[in-house]
């Protein structure tokens, strides 16, 4: 406890997602007080031609009551 489950279009490098990985599991230990042995982060690749269907619908709109960041844009 805590996982963390990251979204993206793909692009970005090993070496970046390792640091994002890390970044993340430091502000979590941090924030809430727990060990970074505790912390688990997983990073996905979605094709932009997927997203709307795998993350917008499935993830996005249908956990909307659960985002405590809501993404600045909209798929009207």
């Amino acid at each position: 406890m805590p996982h963390v489950e990251i979204k993206c279009f793909p692009g970005r490098t090993e070496q970046q997602k390792a640091l994002c990985a890390e970044k993340i599991a430091e502000v979590l230990a941090e924030t809430w007080d727990c060990k970074m042995s505790s912390v688990s982060v997983s990073i996905k690749d979605v094709p932009k031609d997927r997203w709307k269907e795998e993350v917008w619908d499935a993830q996005i709109i249908a956990d909307e009551p659960h985002l405590y960041k809501k993404p600045g844009y909209t798929y009207e």
